[in-house]
């Protein structure tokens, strides 16, 4: 991934492969999100670096991605934070030709690549806030896990104030490590849920768990055991973290919901598919089972 200051901004150098605007259509799903702001195709993105609060505007221009600080001008080693973050939360250094060949022969995923061509993987570079999110969306509608983690950020968050909008930060697991279960039962947060988050956070603050250390592990499937050895961590939520933030391409969230919703619409079938039925129309998928699986969750909003 190459990036460059150019007059105060950061460019960064874009794939071929790469459709920001269609990028952009997925950040839009839920008007309850509170982490990031889109106004006329500009995002805005609030980071912390070294104690310091960097508001980050991102927009495209010829194929490239600009970021600029309306706020304060970053050092360079903070740019580079920056940079690497940006690369992440939009999967810029993936080459998607193996999953494009794979996709256009695929009768489920051929009409979807053209649909969404460029459409990247959206993650979450933080290991802490794709945990946290994935254990709030367990087993409730996605509106609802929404509303939780505004609840969760607004509480707990910290966030800065600037021309009219607020622009927060999702909290740090010290923040989190520090309180106590009912804090989270008073935002509605189950017990158990309550409880999971704490650990992880309490994990996570420790040292305990971390990117680099689940990066050690020998392959995909020890990621995998190495999270769900976790209380709260089932393989839904192991497979949803492997592919939102550890950016693994193998991971696949089998059972999921909207996936399941998904495929009953592209199928046009009177019921949602079942487990063995989906392994089935996904045999052709080895190696991208996250990209297919992001694809089919982005033709769930098309309304958006």
């Amino acid at each position: 991934m190459k990036w460059t200051n150019d007059v105060g901004s950061l460019v960064i150098e874009l794939p071929q492969a790469f459709n920001y605007r269609e990028c952009l259509q997925f950040l839009k799903r839920s008007h309850h999100e509170i982490l990031h702001h889109i106004k006329d195709n500009v995002l805005y993105k609030l980071l912390k670096i070294d104690e310091q609060f960097i508001l980050c505007e991102i927009t495209e221009q010829a194929h490239k991605i600009i970021v600029t600080f309306p706020m304060k001008q970053p050092a360079s080693h903070e740019q580079a934070i920056i940079a690497q973050y940006v690369a992440e939360w939009f999967d810029i250094t993936k080459d998607l030709q193996g999953y494009y060949q794979m996709a256009e022969n695929d009768q489920i995923l051929s009409s979807l690549v053209k649909k969404y061509s460029g459409l990247r993987l959206i993650g979450i570079p933080d290991l802490f806030e794709a945990l946290v999110w994935a254990i709030i969306g367990q087993q409730i509608n996605l509106s609802f896990a929404y509303m939780l983690k505004k609840r969760f950020v607004e509480h707990f968050g910290e966030y800065i104030y600037f021309e009219g909008q607020s622009y927060w930060l999702f909290p740090t697991p010290e923040r989190i490590a520090a309180i106590e279960v009912d804090n989270l039962i008073n935002l509605q947060f189950t017990r158990r849920k309550s409880e999971y988050i704490i650990n992880i956070a309490k994990m996570i603050t420790s040292g305990q768990l971390t990117k680099d250390l689940l990066c050690q592990q020998e392959d995909y499937e020890a990621m995998k055991k190495r999270l769900m050895d976790i209380r709260g961590i089932g393989a839904w939520t192991a497979d949803y973290v492997l592919m939102k933030c550890l950016q693994q391409p193998t991971a696949f969230p089998i059972a999921d919901v909207g996936l399941h919703t998904a495929l009953k619409i592209q199928l046009a079938l009177e019921r949602k598919p079942t487990i063995e039925e989906l392994k089935n129309y996904a045999e052709h998928w080895q190696g991208w089972q996250a990209y297919a699986t992001f694809y089919l969750w982005r033709s769930l909003y098309e309304t958006v």
